[in-house]
């Protein structure tokens, strides 16, 4: 076979194999998110955590330039040459998808977390009401504690560095339900490309070639400390972005910072009002009103922000990324970052049902 092909079958060869292996979830748990990839991100992040910059964001720097060079040389009959050009795009491809899902990728493929713990998660309105009263109930209170007046917002006092360092307090106090999410040698920076982050609507991403989180720091700060576990969570092995959000959410919440705490609870707080409005038109507008308003100014904070930066670029990824996360096991694409709420939910049913069977020993 000529040189040229091989990687082009390759890359339909992977495919193949990486659908066909995402029928076995329990093989991709044990042998893959349980076996293999603790192995491969513990080096990753041992090698590259220390640094105080982000590698993965200089080297997509330079993948970028490369490809923009390629480009430039290729442009004088490009599609005269389309055969040419078109093997050596799939090349290209067939090299990242290998790499994509040998240092990472394969976790989009493992045990959904509401399956391994029996969680239900689904729930009725009036489960949600009281998730939500508890909720805003948390974040008045820490709100009061932190501000000293319901009428400030919160606003943190700590560096980002600072930040990335007491992240790990949470994860030290996981339930022990949640052990296989257990995080290890920190790799956490803030991005380079922060500013490119803003405007295609990220407040941070996972580097799966390098294993580092990365943070967009622009973004008001009363939000990192959420963004932050949620990030971690990827690092540990999880794929979903419903079940990073809701590891972020326990992390963060058992976290003994409290700007950690209410960072989790308003930002859970947001997606239950959105919930209750799209089950019930004005319920959520009922629940918003019970907000302290130094809460209010710093939902205000953060959607200004996102507004502030909002273009057809930000349309664009997020159509993109939509379509990225429904072709890796996540049927409900950008709108499963909000499924965590039912998680949540279920998630407190089976602790206070364990917590009972405990007690009544």
């Amino acid at each position: 076979m000529n040189r040229k092909y091989i990687l082009p079958v390759l890359l339909v060869i992977q495919i193949i194999l990486v659908k066909t292996l995402g029928f076995f979830p329990e093989f991709i748990e044990n042998a893959y998110s349980k076996g293999l990839y603790p192995k491969i991100a513990g080096l990753s992040r041992t090698v590259l955590g220390w640094i105080p910059f982000s590698v993965g964001d200089i080297m997509y720097m330079l993948l970028i330039v490369l490809l923009l060079r390629w480009i430039w040389l290729h442009k004088t009959g490009f599609f005269k040459h389309w055969k040419s050009n078109g093997l050596s795009i799939l090349s290209w491809l067939s090299v990242f998808y290998f790499f994509f899902h040998l240092l990472w990728g394969m976790n989009y493929y493992r045990v959904p977390i509401a399956q391994k713990l029996k969680l239900e998660k689904e729930y009725s309105i009036e489960e949600l009401e009281a998730f939500t009263s508890k909720m805003i109930a948390k974040t008045n209170a820490l709100q009061l504690q932190l501000a000293q007046n319901d009428t400030l917002a919160v606003v943190v006092p700590y560096t980002d560095d600072e930040l990335f360092d007491l992240a790990q307090k949470g994860y030290e106090k996981l339930p022990a339900s949640l052990q296989d999410y257990a995080y290890e040698t920190k790799s956490i920076k803030a991005s380079l490309w922060r500013l490119p982050l803003s405007y295609m609507g990220f407040g941070g991403y996972l580097n799966p070639f390098t294993n580092e989180a990365q943070v967009n720091t622009l973004k008001p700060k009363f939000a990192t400390p959420f963004t932050t576990c949620h990030e971690m969570a990827h690092q540990t092995g999880i794929g979903s972005e419903s079940e990073c959000n809701f590891i972020g959410y326990i992390t963060a919440i058992q976290n003994p910072d409290l700007y950690f705490q209410y960072s989790a609870y308003s930002f859970t707080t947001r997606y239950c009002l959105g919930h209750l409005e799209r089950m019930q038109e004005g319920k959520g507008k009922q629940y918003l009103d019970q907000l302290n308003k130094g809460v209010i100014k710093n939902f205000e904070e953060h959607e200004a922000f996102w507004n502030s930066y909002h273009t057809p670029i930000d349309t664009f990824f997020e159509f993109f990324y939509d379509n990225f996360l429904k072709a890796n096991q996540q049927q409900d694409g950008i709108s499963s970052y909000s499924k965590f709420v039912g998680l949540a939910i279920g998630f407190e049913k089976v602790e206070r049902v364990d917590s009972r069977s405990f007690q009544s020993q």
